[in-house]
């Protein structure tokens, strides 16, 4: 039997690993996904959350276990994309907690440590449910524990194979423990995403050297992009420009000069009040846009970046250097940060107040760190932070307990709706306890559903659903499959409408038509005469339509 310890190098060698075995099989953990919804979240969110303390571990030199171990736990922290990936910075956390004081590990160290990550992430999770990523942790570090006690010299290569051996078994039993799982036939993504990761640090502890083959996947619109598979021609403007401006000028057009803007740029954002204005455009003509700023007033904050130059930097590093946290002093009492995609919906939110708004959704989770540099951004005693979705919410409050210099608020905004009709109800003159309990009911009161397509061939309760077929999910749930469009639409909305309903809204995504949009008007009328009825062109990305009823 191995006697061998685990050292900061070894430990270092065993997490890059670890992202690589999970870069290799992410496919696969994407695969079991539940719904044939092309959303890719469990796998791709464990790749590039490892993904990041790889990039930071292959900085050190020589690290000691304790340097490694942390090193490896804040990069997965701020790394963490989703749900999955939280979990997962969250084990290596608690994993760090036991190994920091330690020169090197033995076999009962790691098992103590690991069954520490896995109290860490109980505690972070509300209401853990079986059949998911935290049972096989448990299930397996509790095993490793266990014969730990018996043999108190029981090798790192035992605890390792044991935690595998009883791994593979829990994560078998989940199909019978997550009904949702056990009809689809399918295991925890979670779970299995974990143990590739633990297989690959194994292989690494054991001196296993292996030849990576990643499969090349499209570039993501997360900060996290293969920057290396785009041209400086693809970036059409060179400069980020930002400023804010002292509203001295009150009487001055807001929306005159986003209309100048929006003709020397692209990704705009314009948000006003009282006070200030504050405006971010990609440009050639930054110069252009400042003169613009300075027309109501005196320039507060400016801020500009070559785009291309750092496209270049990225390339040549092969990654994204850490920035140093540049955080904002609030000038004012509120502020939001929006989780959104699509052009449209980035304007909506824009439109609403949002201070700043993360590009991200379903298949682009962003990471902790790329909310936390938003909220920092915020110049707001008080920062409200919408995910606008299930698997962002754990990123956005990891990035909450991070900020110790403002007041975090995160809504637990599931959806676009809710994000939508959360930000409707605020109001800039309540107190803070009553802006936050009328948004919670706001959220509460929204039902709100998507039609986007299947990603592949499946079978779920008994649905045969095909590969490019359209699917609608209401609140979560598979309801409709069918070739024709406006079947499964026509099924949702009576899913979503009730006697009671008083307005809806419909956004509709890239692809979609004014015309088109507006037959799904007409449906909702059809359903109910009375509906209050908003279209928004959205320009998200993967759902065709999201639709809501209050």
């Amino acid at each position: 039997m191995n006697e061998q310890k685990i050292t900061g190098p070894l430990f270092q060698r065993m997490v890059i690993e670890g992202a690589f075995a999970i870069a290799e099989k992410k496919e696969q953990a994407n695969e079991l996904n539940v719904f044939p919804v092309p959303d890719g979240d469990t796998g791709t969110n464990m790749s590039m959350t490892m993904r990041a303390a790889q990039e930071e571990l292959e900085r050190l030199n020589e690290p000691t276990l304790g340097k490694a171990a942390d090193t490896a736990a804040s990069a997965l922290l701020r790394g963490a994309r989703g749900n999955s990936g939280v979990i997962l910075s969250l084990l290596f956390r608690g994993i760090a907690k036991k190994l920091r004081e330690k020169e090197q590990a033995g076999g009962c160290d790691f098992a103590l440590a690991l069954r520490e990550g896995v109290d860490t992430a109980y505690k972070a999770v509300m209401k853990p449910a079986e059949g998911t990523i935290l049972t096989v942790t448990r299930v397996s570090a509790q095993h490793a524990v266990e014969l730990c006690q018996a043999d108190p010299d029981l090798s790192v290569e035992a605890v390792f194979a044991a935690v595998l051996e009883r791994g593979q078994t829990a994560l078998q039993e989940t199909i019978t423990q997550n009904p949702v799982l056990e009809k689809a036939g399918v295991v925890d993504a979670g779970g299995f995403g974990f143990l590739v990761i633990f297989e690959g640090m194994f292989d690494a502890f054991r001196g296993i050297e292996k030849q990576h083959v990643i499969e090349q996947t499209a570039p993501d619109a997360s900060t996290s992009a293969d920057f290396s598979a785009i041209s400086d021609e693809d970036i059409t403007f060179t400069y980020c420009t930002e400023f804010i401006a002292e509203r001295k000028d009150k009487a001055r057009n807001v929306g005159r000069m986003r209309a100048l803007l929006s003709e020397i740029g692209d990704s705009l954002v314009v948000v006003e009040d009282d006070d200030i204005v504050k405006v971010h455009v990609h440009t050639d003509q930054p110069n252009k846009v400042l003169e613009e700023g300075l027309k109501f007033g005196p320039l507060l904050t400016v801020k500009i970046e070559n785009m291309r130059q750092q496209h270049t930097a990225k390339v040549i590093e092969g990654t994204v250097a850490p920035v140093n946290r540049e955080i904002c002093a609030p000038e004012k009492k509120y502020g939001f940060v929006a989780v959104a995609a699509g052009n449209g919906l980035q304007n909506v939110f824009a439109d609403l107040g949002c201070d700043e708004i993360v590009q991200g959704g379903q298949t682009m989770n962003p990471s902790t760190e790329d909310i936390l540099r938003a909220i920092d951004r915020t110049p707001a005693e008080i920062v409200y932070v919408f995910p606008n979705n299930k698997n962002i919410i754990m990123a956005a409050e990891q990035a909450a307990s991070l900020c110790d210099n403002k007041q975090v608020i995160v809504m637990q905004t599931k959806n676009i709706p809710q994000g939508i009709s959360a930000l409707l109800v605020f109001d800039a003159e309540a107190e803070e306890s009553d802006n936050t309990a009328a948004m919670k009911e706001a959220i509460a009161g929204v039902r709100a559903g998507q039609v986007t397509y299947a990603a592949r061939n499946s079978e779920f309760d008994g649905k045969k659903i095909k590969e490019g077929e359209y699917l609608a999910l209401c609140e979560g749930k598979l309801t409709a499959n069918s070739k024709r469009p406006y079947d499964v639409v026509k099924k949702l909305i009576r899913e979503l409408v009730t006697s009671d309903s008083a307005f809806a809204t419909i956004i509709y995504g890239e692809g979609v038509s004014e015309e088109e949009a507006a037959k799904v008007e007409e449906l909702f009328r059809k359903e109910n005469h009375d509906l209050e009825i908003t279209v928004i062109s959205g320009e998200q990305p993967i759902y065709y339509y999201i639709l809501s009823v209050e």
